[in-house]
């Protein structure tokens, strides 16, 4: 803005400047024609009035030199008087170096070219060095020309005369050249100081610094800019504060909505997912941001309903389930074209609502009695068929009754546990289930179940190994649980190992958690039944679980447990290698 104000006080400057020589040539010229046509008009008064007073004299033939001496010296002039033959019969002398023969001959001039042509001038200038002027009239006698009266003045006076008013002009509009440029100065500074400051705010609103102002002063018009400046800044901070407030509570809405949400733009880019969509799926979002939607999303299903959308330009609603981790989950994928102005493409808005405890109860209801009926009906049958041979007589054999008896009783055993673990399983999940929390030795813990189930491995000759550090790993979290979920675990790997193998236990100490994993040499798993294995009454292998003696609801209880703890639990599996389970915990039990 210091440019601005230069070229605006130079620009004014220069005007004014130029408007000051302009008038000082006009006025030095308007006062030079006025001081010489006052100059000469005196002359030629004088020069009529000596005419006259020769006249009145006498003529020329009366002359009286001293007067006109005396005159001469009066008038600062030279004064010389012709005849009619144009002979000179007095001269007053020369007043200025001026040669005689110059003088006479400037004379004769002036009678042959002007008097004897009858111009009308009475002045004339000579220049060539003389600066001399000279002015004459008619001396007559009774009505004739007698002679001519001369008179010659020096112009070195008025030349003076001219050069003090061209002085004077100079020092006047100098003065007054310098009182402008004072005046311009603060003037230009005081208008433009406003807008100097208008523009540094407008350059801050621009960077987006809505809390600049300027300063308001009195001036009108510089005043309404200040104004309408700082009413322009205070009305784009609001509106951004609004628009902040708004951004504000949609971002709160969308990352805090129950349901993961995607938007993907017309070109197929991903612009945006929420944290309930990165939590339920396990994404991270730098991953996703700006990438295609066909390089990152894995599940066929979610790829198929977006081109569906992209194809028909029309809402989508469709169940999907999709295997996530180590579970499957049931999702209601509710997908909308995004659609501008004059049905302008902009892109597509997909939300995942997480229905799969929803689904989960309605499979429990509809598979709960399906499931405990199959699971009881073979218990039962048996109990029956044998209770009625016996009734039919084959209690009299004693070995007969004895055998029937311990297999009824075994049956028995298998209803009282499917009964207990869906008690148990109805207790973990009912909501506000405590656990007992205290510090647990986890090394300890394991040297107290392996004992008990050392047994059913020796049966199968299974070696069950503990791996890694032997020293004590501090946790908080509820002993009877820990060893429920544990034994759960351990008594799994061992049934479906086959004779011979091996079952290892491995626990990791980190900076904040502990990670125990239970690798066996058994059978495996499917990597597609593996989200399934937590479910309720789900066997890999449904002849083997039965036959081991198992509920169905083992794993389901693990998990429930795991949960509880606010830990994980990872299953990685290979068909005829093995099967490892990772559960990780938290060395601290978390207060939330």
């Amino acid at each position: 803005m210091r440019g601005y104000r230069t070229k605006l006080f130079v620009g004014l400057v220069t005007l004014i400047f130029a408007v000051l020589i302009g008038l000082g040539l006009l006025l030095g010229q308007l006062f030079k024609s006025h001081y010489m046509s006052t100059y000469d008009s005196r002359l030629n008064k004088e020069s009529s009035i000596l005419a006259a007073f020769l006249e009145e004299s006498g003529g020329l033939n009366h002359l009286d030199q001293e007067k006109l001496e005396w005159y001469s010296e009066t008038l600062d002039s030279r004064i010389t008087i012709v005849n009619s033959d144009e002979k000179i019969v007095f001269d007053s002398g020369s007043i200025n170096n001026l040669e005689q023969a110059r003088h006479e001959s400037i004379i004769h001039d002036i009678i042959e070219n002007r008097i004897g042509n009858k111009k009308q001038e009475k002045t004339l200038e000579v220049g060539g060095g003389y600066n001399l002027q000279y002015y004459w009239g008619q001396i007559k006698q009774d009505d004739k020309v007698e002679g001519y009266l001369f008179l010659s003045a020096k112009l070195s006076e008025v030349q003076k005369a001219y050069q003090q008013i061209w002085w004077l002009l100079i020092g006047c509009l100098g003065t007054a050249l310098v009182v402008i440029l004072i005046l311009g100065a603060r003037i230009t500074s005081r208008y433009t100081k406003p807008i100097e400051s208008a523009t540094k705010v407008a350059i801050e609103l621009a960077k987006g610094n809505y809390r600049a102002r300027t300063y308001e002063d009195s001036l009108e018009e510089t005043g309404m800019l200040s104004t309408s400046i700082n009413i322009l800044a205070r009305n784009l901070q609001a509106m951004v504060k609004a628009n902040e407030n708004q951004q504000g509570r949609l971002s709160a809405l969308i990352e805090n909505m129950g349901s993961g949400l995607l938007l993907i733009n017309s070109k197929g880019h991903i612009n945006l997912i929420n944290r309930t969509f990165i939590e339920v799926f396990h994404v991270e979002k730098q991953v996703y941001l700006n990438k295609l939607y066909y390089e990152v999303i894995k599940y066929k299903e979610i790829s198929e309903i977006i081109e569906e959308i992209f194809m028909t330009e029309h809402k989508v609603r469709r169940q999907v389930v999709l295997p996530i981790g180590i579970e499957r989950r049931y999702f209601e994928v509710y997908g909308v074209p995004i659609l501008g102005t004059n049905e302008e493409w902009k892109g597509i808005l997909l939300v995942f609502h997480d229905i799969t405890e929803i689904k989960k109860l309605e499979q429990v209801r509809k598979d709960f009695v399906a499931n405990v009926s199959h699971e009881l009906k073979t218990p039962i049958t048996s109990i029956k068929g044998f209770t009625e041979t016996l009734l039919d007589g084959a209690k009299e054999n004693k070995e007969t009754l004895e055998n029937f008896l311990h297999i009824i009783l075994e049956e028995s055993n298998r209803i009282q546990s499917l009964i207990l673990d869906l008690l148990e399983l109805s207790k973990i999940e009912q909501q506000g289930y405590t656990l007992s929390i205290q510090s647990i030795n986890l090394v300890r813990l394991f040297e107290e179940m392996l004992p008990i189930l050392t047994p059913k491995a020796e049966d199968k000759n299974i070696q069950v190994l503990m791996e890694g550090s032997v020293e004590a790993i501090e946790i908080e979290g509820d002993a009877y649980r820990l060893k429920q979920i544990f034994i759960n675990l351990i008594s799994n790997a061992i049934s479906y190992t086959l004779n011979g193998g091996e079952v290892s236990i491995s626990i990791v100490e980190n900076a904040k958690t502990v990670s125990v994993s239970i690798k066996d040499t058994g059978i495996g798993i499917e990597q597609e039944e593996i989200p399934r294995i937590f479910e309720r009454f789900y066997r890999v292998d449904k002849a083997r679980s039965r036959n081991s003696g198992g509920t169905g609801l083992g794993l389901a209880i693990v998990k429930h447990l795991v949960e509880a703890h606010k830990g994980k639990i990872t299953v990685e599996s290979e068909v005829g290698k093995g099967t490892t389970f990772t559960i990780q915990l938290h060395k601290k039990f978390p207060v939330k």
